[in-house]
């Protein structure tokens, strides 16, 4: 890792953007349901609902959830009219996850005169999970906890743990921030599950796993329950930029597969791997799906897998 690493500003990352999606705010961007094995052991079904909402205030260096945004805050009630859009399409499930590009308690992203007709919505949930920014925790989190009839839960961007690294992500946030805010969450009986890059901008290959891994175990020292690892990906116009000047390069297969198995051997908490569109990060076309539905399997025992032999490398054996 070279010693100076550079910085940018807000306004260096946004211009490196490419376009925002076309998006509606009488309408969720997405909705799914998934199963995720829970904490008591269960795998049981999750409803996910992506909102359409004003834009984060934070520029993060490699998020790309900014393109399905709002310029302008959403108007009163049309949070409550998205959650009853994807809600009467979808299955039923016993959790969901209310995600919104950002931090439910930014008031300008989700009004706070919609909290009660939120909470309405998802009174028959056991779980309910949003996300947030560690600066963005306190009292307000409480008090819409104390709305829910369910277990509240609250998603936090850790990232990395590297304090150079996670300075230059211009996430706002020390890891003294973070730990502060898992504290706070614990005592007021708020579940907390968080965010960890596999191999960040910054990073060589065998660092992105050794510091996910040093991240997964920060967390949990911090009193996280669930780390969830996301493969960092490219695509939101900096990355680009960062690769082409040889500060970024996606994560090889092998190493999502490593940190995986051995976050969950730390027996712990529950550690995932974000699965989504991970197909860019596959190293043969003709394992990438076997590996997949491994690391899915993964997710869902919280146990190790058989390794999948790769056809190609039985092909090329002399």
């Amino acid at each position: 890792m070279p010693d100076a690493l550079p910085r940018f500003s807000d306004d260096e990352i946004v211009a490196a953007r490419p376009s925002k999606a076309d998006v509606d705010p009488a309408e969720p961007y997405a909705y799914h349901v998934e199963p995720e094995r829970t904490a008591a052991g269960m795998v049981e079904d999750v409803a996910t609902i992506f909102l359409t909402n004003r834009e984060c205030p934070f520029r993060c260096l490699m998020c790309d959830l900014w393109k399905h945004t709002t310029d302008e805050t959403v108007p009163e009630g049309a949070i409550p009219a998205q959650i009853d859009v994807a809600l009467d399409r979808l299955p039923p499930a016993r959790h969901i996850k209310l995600y919104n590009s950002g931090n439910f308690f930014d008031r300008k992203a989700i009004p706070p005169s919609d909290y009660d007709a939120i909470a309405e919505r998802v009174a028959g949930f056991n779980t309910v999970i949003v996300e947030n920014h560690p600066k963005l925790c306190n009292d307000t989190c409480v008090a819409f906890r104390d709305r829910l009839d369910g277990q509240f839960e609250i998603a936090l961007g850790l990232e990395t743990a590297h304090p150079t690294v996670l300075d230059r992500l211009n996430k706002r946030m020390t890891r003294d921030d973070f730990r502060r805010a898992v504290a706070f969450l614990r005592t007021h009986d708020i579940d907390v599950r968080t965010f960890i890059l596999l191999r960040p901008p910054f990073m060589s290959e065998a660092e992105g796993v050794e510091w996910a891994l040093r991240s997964i175990e920060f967390a949990f020292d911090a009193g996280v329950q669930t780390c969830s690892v996301v493969p960092t990906r490219p695509g939101n116009g900096m990355m680009q930029q960062l690769a082409a000047d040889g500060h970024y390069a996606p994560p090889a297969m092998a190493s999502i597969e490593t940190v995986l198995e051995e976050g969950m051997q730390m027996d712990r908490g529950r550690v995932f791997m974000d699965l989504w569109d991970l197909e860019r990060f596959y190293d043969c076309p003709d394992c990438g799906p076997e590996r997949r539905e491994r690391l899915h399997q993964m997710n869902l025992t919280q146990t190790v897998q058989p390794p999948i032999a790769c056809p190609c490398a039985v092909e090329d054996t002399p």
